[in-house]
């Protein structure tokens, strides 16, 4: 599914640097907690839709990896990065198995079908 990305072409060289390694570091940091757990809800505070799909694995019973950054007006531009690298626009971003399922309500969808499920 590719999405529109301008090509290296079309960026200056002077700025190419910087763009690379942008948000690199919270990049990273969720790409290790992916790697290392099975479930990884990215989110922040005051959004309820984080909060719900911590409840949704909760009530499953389901272990999870919780990545907090900032609230509404605090560490929007640290999240920014993550949005631009999954392409996702909103939190949570839940991964499952290395995978982007998508939001709070796509995981519910995923709990519901019987898809995942607790090992336990």
């Amino acid at each position: 599914m590719p999405r529109p990305v301008l090509h290296e072409v079309q960026i200056h060289t002077a700025v190419r640097g910087k763009l690379a390694s942008y948000g690199s570091d919270i990049i990273q940091e969720v790409q290790a907690a992916v790697e290392k757990n099975e479930i990884v809800v990215v989110g922040m505070g005051m959004n309820p839709f984080p909060r719900k799909a911590r409840k949704l694995l909760d009530a499953a019973g389901l272990a999870y990896k919780y990545l907090g950054y900032g609230s509404y007006l605090s560490q929007y531009r640290r999240r920014l990065p993550l949005k631009l690298w999954t392409g996702w626009p909103t939190f949570p971003m839940v991964f499952v198995k290395g995978l982007l399922i998508g939001g709070a309500n796509d995981l519910e969808r995923l709990i519901a079908s019987g898809a995942l499920k607790s090992k336990v």
